[in-house]
């Protein structure tokens, strides 16, 4: 590479359209943004098929430049998702979408971003990932994909796809790291007051918010009473006597409705309970005996399987960092 190249900057390309969910934009544009302010060669663009204002699910109206201007030389490619995007791709962007990742070093997806992904042909036998929310769609439409429902993001080559929404600032973050080192990446998630790396997987999202509402009233019922109090008795017996069923009929509403076995659930739910005591400053042991997990062998196996680290590592990442021991968390996790 000559000295003039390796000293021009890398262009970032958004493509907006309408109908595209407006943090899945903001959300990189600030990454790349920022990290121009600090020194990185990024030059960012926010580009449409046509040009002109788009207006957001979200109502509001972005201004773009038209895909035609910015083919010639694209170092990153990012296509952000929508709500529309699972049932159908519009023509218009499928042809933005390959026109620019023809021009670029390098493309990726934000969200249900992966669908045009999808459809262009650009993950044909790669991994990605989507939104968890749609995840099962994308492997039923898109069976040569491999698809990945817990991860953050995902590279396959030069091609990278994130999960939902503000999964495309741990998308983007990576990408500085990859460009320009991780001080400069650290520094960049420090002033927008994020992870550097986040804990976890999609998983670690909320549990009640991931599951379909049950359509048996005493389910309903039992789900809310697991929430309320996730240490108490939940066993099977427990639950099916609750419930007024049998354990056998409990088992397969739980597998039919919730798509889960009882004990799967309830061991979710411990965990969420878990993460909110270790993110409020509990002790691991306190934690595992609040969450109702009970033992601190038994949090951290959960926490190895579930999240990929142990507890006593999710906590460091939001250990205190004023002078009272209480207030403030970090945000980028040990420095």
């Amino acid at each position: 590479m000559s000295t003039r190249e390796s000293s021009l900057p890398r262009t970032v390309a958004v493509l907006a359209y309408d109908g595209v969910r407006l943090l899945d934009v903001t959300a990189p544009l600030e990454v790349f943004s920022t990290a121009a302010t600090l020194g990185a060669r990024y030059a960012v663009t926010l580009l449409s098929p046509d040009g002109g204002p788009v207006t957001t699910s979200a109502g509001t109206r972005l201004l773009t430049d038209p895909v035609g201007e910015q083919v010639e030389r694209l170092h990153t490619l990012i296509v952000p998702g929508s709500p529309g995007l699972p049932r159908e791709v519009p023509a218009r962007l499928l042809d933005a979408v390959l026109t620019l990742h023809s021009a670029s070093w390098r493309t990726a997806s934000v969200c249900t971003g992966a669908f045009a992904l999808a459809e262009a042909g650009l993950l044909r036998g790669r991994r990605g990932t989507t939104h968890w929310r749609h995840a099962a769609t994308l492997t039923r439409r898109h069976p040569d994909i491999e698809v990945d429902d817990d991860a953050i993001f995902v590279r396959d080559g030069r091609i990278y796809t994130s999960a939902g929404v503000s999964a495309g600032l741990d998308l983007a973050l990576a990408l500085v790291e990859a460009d320009e080192g991780p001080d400069l990446a650290r520094e960049v998630a420090r002033d927008l007051v994020v992870f550097l790396q986040r804990p976890g997987g999609q998983s670690q999202f909320s549990v009640a918010a991931r599951t379909p509402a049950p359509r048996h009233g005493a389910l309903t019922a039992l789900l809310r009473s697991i929430a309320a109090d996730p240490a108490a008795d939940h066993s099977l017996p427990e639950l099916a006597r609750r419930a007024g069923l049998s354990a056998r009929h409990l088992t397969r509403l739980f597998n039919e409705e919730v798509g889960d076995t009882p004990g799967a659930y309830v061991e979710s739910m411990r965990l969420e309970a878990a993460q909110t005591l270790l993110d409020a400053g509990a002790t691991v042991t306190t934690a595992a005996h609040l969450s109702g997990l009970g033992s601190d062998e038994t949090l951290r196996r959960v926490f190895l399987r579930h999240l990929g680290v142990t507890p006593s590592a999710y906590r460091a990442r939001f250990r205190t960092t004023d002078p009272s021991g209480i207030g403030r968390r970090s945000s980028t996790g040990p420095r």
